[in-house]
């Protein structure tokens, strides 16, 4: 397989999208590193790394590709209600290396939406890194004073770039994710990428859309002349304190 290798320095241009293979679906290129700068221009050209331990770093974008926007996002009467009964709390970026952590754990099973064994300590590293930075941010949910469930990805302009959730408890990840987009919704973010579809995403409103669909999609979300000046939960930082959160939905 003739894949390009990307170069050292972190500043090294990817491939075009467009020269993703079709088999496996969206493989692009691999080497380089998982510094903060590569990671960042990846996501902003449509491209996430996904590999297994020992392999070199894997760099993707499939089509077609799965997202949510975010006002569309479906929850269930059943879930509604277990949210409704006041038993889990919700928070953001409270325990961002707790959700990593737990959405890195083996599942014991073939989980239809969830890469966990595919964060290495290497990825981990990475992540915890851009959370530093303030572009990697976690949704968590509580029960009794107990992480259960949660959501991480990371916020490039108006645009949130879905990484894994996990769950402890009934529904706890669905909250989460639901949870997420009501917060973008509430901060004028366009699109919630989810990468890949499973039927569990498509039962909460993800649909597929085409290469170049979700690239047009980028170009306007993710273009910092287009953003207001009065949007600042657009910006890098955490969302510890900027977040809230309904108490009934």
């Amino acid at each position: 397989m003739d894949l390009p290798r990307l170069g050292a320095d972190p500043a090294a241009p990817f491939p075009p999208v467009s020269e993703a293979l079709d088999a496996p679906n969206g493989l692009l290129a691999w080497g380089g590193d998982l510094h903060p700068q590569r990671l960042l221009a990846a996501y902003r050209a449509g491209i996430f790394p996904w590999y297994s331990e020992g392999q070199p770093v894997l760099w993707w974008s499939p089509a077609p590709r799965c997202v949510i926007f975010p006002a569309e996002v479906h929850l269930s009467r059943r879930t509604r209600r277990r949210y409704n009964s006041g038993c889990y709390s919700l928070t953001a970026d409270h325990a961002f290396d707790g959700v990593l952590a737990a959405c890195a754990e083996p599942r014991g099973r073939d989980d239809e939406q969830d890469r966990g064994t595919w964060i290495t300590p290497d990825m981990q590293a990475a992540y915890r890194r851009l959370h530093r930075l303030g572009h990697a941010h976690s949704i968590e949910v509580w029960q009794d004073g107990v992480l259960c469930g949660g959501i991480y990805g990371l916020a490039i302009g108006a645009a949130f770039f879905g990484e894994s959730m996990f769950s402890r408890s009934v529904d706890a990840s669905k909250i989460a994710l639901v949870a997420l987009c009501r917060l973008l919704v509430s901060w004028e973010f366009g699109l919630l990428d989810c990468q890949v579809g499973s039927p569990h995403l498509f039962r909460m409103g993800a649909v597929e859309i085409g290469r170049k669909a979700f690239g047009r999609c980028l170009a306007l979300l993710l273009d910092e002349t287009r953003q207001p000046t009065t949007r600042p939960n657009t910006r890098p930082g955490s969302w510890r304190d900027r977040a809230s959160f309904a108490e009934r939905w």
